[in-house]
């Protein structure tokens, strides 16, 4: 190749580089403000009205205009909401509604933003850790736990009882005449108490280490009258139960253990013989070539990154991460005394990946 055409070939690929770099820049602040549209309510304010103005939209959320304005034009400039200059008023699309309003369930993407703003809160702690090694603890993200109670019970509200739970064959049936649950890393409990409502006959008990969370599950399942249900403080590497349990379940909570190699251990012991453990987490590959078209590939790194691996970190741990994969889950899953592992996908929820094991 002439020299010409290798410096037009690497002119061309720094514009495209630059032109890449710049849509980073403007989708990041983006992402901050679809998060402040959703805790704001502003996306399912927009998704009930017509075409209307600043003013009008301000009105109908309880919010001050001025601020409405301005992120009405970060939504606009960000051709996510549409914008009429001759009439001043802004609308919502209904095909992006379907992405950004809490009517759209398990869809909706603006509960996935808040993680920005979160783990940005943390980035000075973090680049000193790139110096000094070590973790950032949980209590410095104050909250994680309510933005991961909204987007777990928008996922179990939509999956949980019809999609995830036959997964195991005959599970539902056993769950109908009574067996004893397990749900390690409960969090706000709300998948425990779904199945809790669902399955009088069974007996559900929720373990997590977070006072606040467990107070949360605790309330819910008051609320709800159920006679079925416990939720107990336990750190889910020293569960200290043996043959309790005819199942248990995990949501997203394996990778972020500071053990959980003896996490998975104690949960082998506190099943029963015929018990089954189903673990739900991350659908990955625990190659990162394997990964490079992940569609949420950079987020759920940067997840890990500054979240899942540096808070295990903290406590000393193995530091999994967020994107530990589904061959190193089934390899943990054998060592810690399973010894039939097989993981499921489904349509419903493409991040997930279904590891169902039993001991025999």
């Amino acid at each position: 190749m002439a020299e010409a055409d290798v410096a037009a070939a690497g002119s061309a690929g720094s514009a495209r580089f630059a032109r890449r770099m710049t849509g980073i820049l403007n989708d990041a602040a983006l992402a901050l403000m679809i998060s402040v549209g959703h805790r704001t309510g502003l996306f399912d304010v927009m998704a009930t009205l017509p075409a209307a103005t600043s003013e009008q939209i301000a009105s109908a959320a309880g919010l001050n205009e001025r601020y409405v304005r301005e992120w009405l034009a970060a939504m606009t400039t960000g051709r996510i909401v549409d914008h009429d200059a001759a009439t001043g008023a802004f609308a919502l699309p209904a095909a992006h509604a379907a992405w950004l309003t809490r009517g759209a369930g398990q869809d909706n993407l603006g509960i996935q933003a808040q993680y920005v703003a979160l783990l940005a809160l943390v980035e000075d702690q973090i680049v000193e850790r790139f110096k000094a090694g070590g973790g950032i603890p949980y209590s410095a993200f104050p909250r994680f736990h309510a933005i991961m109670a909204e987007e777990s019970a928008a996922e179990h509200d939509a999956t949980l009882l019809d999609v995830t739970l036959p997964l195991v064959p005959g599970l539902r049936d056993r769950l109908e005449l009574g067996i004893d649950v397990a749900d390690v890393g409960c969090g706000s409990g709300h998948a425990v108490n779904l199945m809790g409502a669902r399955f009088p006959a069974s007996r559900f008990t929720g373990f997590d280490l977070s006072d606040t969370a467990l107070a949360a599950a605790t309330a819910q399942a008051d609320g709800k009258a159920l006679t079925n249900v416990r939720f107990t403080k336990r750190d889910a590497a020293r569960l200290d139960e043996t043959d309790a349990f005819d199942l248990i379940t995990t949501f997203d909570s394996v990778h972020d253990q500071a053990r959980p190699d003896l996490m998975l251990a104690g949960i082998a012991r506190a099943l029963r013989p015929d018990g089954v453990f189903l673990c739900v987490d991350i659908r990955a590959s625990s190659t990162l070539a394997d990964n490079a078209n992940h569609p949420l590939g950079p987020f759920l790194y940067t997840v890990s990154c500054m979240h899942c691996m540096t808070v295990s970190l903290a406590d000393g741990g193995m530091g999994l991460g967020t994107m530990w994969g589904e061959q190193k889950a089934r390899d943990m899953l054998r060592e810690a005394g399973f010894t039939s592992v097989r993981t499921e996908h489904v349509d419903a929820n493409v991040t997930a990946a279904y590891h169902i094991a039993t001991k025999t």
